[in-house]
């Protein structure tokens, strides 16, 4: 018997139960799409019969909270006491770009479950006390929590989709849509193109700092300013 087939039948083994079938739903998301989870799809991955998983979990949307809950808690976030506001909240932010990069399909629905379960909840919680104890006044630390999500998920679901993950696959593609131009039309973006896209060390997940840390220098000059319901010490 072959180590995959001996690992399969270990899995059909083990003791069902909530976890595993959150987790087994988790990886069938992230091997093929969150289009192909069913509790069908879902029954076989686990090598059970679909009847089962429904002493566990309900309907298709219960294993979604379920699963946008394991994302939740796979991000990290540090005390904010002792290292600062905007540290925590920088590291956060790429936790979340790493944790979004092993599940793209996570994006759309990291807001949109109306039973966010206690990892999401104690994510929210943990992320608006950091804002708090620094000193954001209630409106500023929604400010800045709108923002930085709009960012991180607004990235993530970019560059889920742009059709190149490596420097040299962007250098190819950039090369062949230049090809296929006309001499003179569109200069900007042959300017762009060559004289940054195609620079030796070019990467588009580098971005993601830069943006991340202008977003950063707003809210602290926002903090510290007091504009835009800036920053009070908190009740």
């Amino acid at each position: 018997m072959t180590t995959d087939a001996i690992s399969a039948a270990t899995t059909r083994r083990a003791p069902l139960g909530r976890e595993r079938v959150l987790r087994g739903a988790l990886a069938l998301a992230d091997e093929s799409g969150i289009a192909s989870l069913t509790i069908r799809t879902l029954a076989a991955k686990l090598g059970v019969k679909p009847m089962s998983l429904y002493h566990y979990v309900t309907s298709k949307d219960e294993i979604l909270d379920g699963i946008i809950d394991v994302v939740f808690s796979e991000i990290e976030l540090a005390d904010g006491d002792s290292q600062g506001w905007r540290a925590v909240m920088r590291a956060r932010a790429l936790s979340a770009r790493a944790v979004l990069r092993r599940h793209p399909w996570a994006p759309p629905f990291m807001e949109s479950r109306s039973h966010p379960g206690p990892a999401t909840l104690a994510h929210h919680d943990a992320v608006l006390g950091v804002l708090r104890r620094a000193g954001f006044s209630i409106p500023m630390a929604g400010h800045a929590y709108s923002l930085l999500d709009s960012y991180i998920y607004g990235f993530a679901l970019e560059e889920a989709g742009v059709p190149f993950d490596s420097p040299e696959s962007t250098a190819t593609m950039a090369a062949e849509m230049m090809a296929a131009f006309e001499s003179g039309q569109y200069p900007y973006l042959v300017e762009f193109a060559t004289q940054y896209v195609l620079q030796p060390g070019y990467d588009y997940g580098a971005e993601f700092e830069y943006g991340l840390d202008l977003i950063l220098d707003g809210l602290e000059r926002a903090s510290v300013g007091g504009t835009s319901g800036g920053a009070t010490t908190p009740a």
